[in-house]
C-alpha cells in the first residue's frame, strides 16, 4: 500500500500549468512545510519540505482557492522518478501526487497574507464567512469545486 498524509503550510504561491497534447491537463508543483514532531532542547522547530504534484481538478483547485502559507492536509501517494541532468548526472526524485487534500485553518489564521487582485477574479469574497468560520461560496462556483 502507498498512502501519505501530511499536514503542512504551502512554501509559495501555486503555479498551475497545463501538459502539452490534445488533452491538456492541469499540473500544480509546489512543496509542503511539514513540521516535525518533536524537537531538540533550545532548539527552534524544524521542518521538512515535501514535494507535491496535483493533476486535473484538484490543481486547478488547489491555485484558486490557496496561497503561499495556507495549511492544507492532503492526501495521496509517493512517486519516485528519475532524470538526466545537463551536467549528464542522473537526479532521483520524491513527489507526493496529491489526490485529495482539506483546508486546515479558517480566514485570518494563515501564516501569510495573500496579496490582493487589482481586478475582480470570480472567486467568492473571503470576508463572508459565516459564524463557523467556513467561506460562503456562490452557488455558481460550486459546480466547479471537485469536493462540492
Amino acid at each position: 500500500m502507498n498512502k501519505v498524509i501530511l499536514q503542512g503550510r504551502l512554501t509559495r504561491d501555486v503555479e498551475l500549468r497545463y501538459s502539452q497534447g490534445e488533452n491538456a491537463t492541469a499540473v500544480a508543483r509546489n512543496s509542503l512545510a511539514v513540521d516535525r514532531r518533536f524537537k531538540r532542547q533550545g532548539e527552534e522547530q524544524t521542518a521538512d519540505f515535501i514535494n507535491i504534484v496535483a493533476f486535473g481538478k484538484t490543481a486547478e483547485t488547489l491555485e484558486k482557492y490557496t496561497h503561499k502559507g495556507s495549511k492544507i492536509t492532503i492526501c495521496g501517494r509517493i512517486q519516485t522518478g528519475s532524470y538526466t541532468n545537463r551536467e549528464g548526472q542522473k537526479v532521483y526524485t520524491t513527489d507526493v501526487i496529491v489526490e485529495e487534500f482539506d483546508f486546515c485553518e479558517k480566514k485570518g489564521e494563515t501564516g501569510a497574507v495573500p496579496e490582493q487582485p487589482s481586478q475582480p477574479t470570480g472567486r467568492p469574497d473571503p470576508s463572508s464567512v459565516d459564524e463557523n468560520g467556513f467561506m460562503n461560496i456562490p452557488d455558481a462556483l460550486e459546480s466547479e469545486l471537485p469536493f462540492a
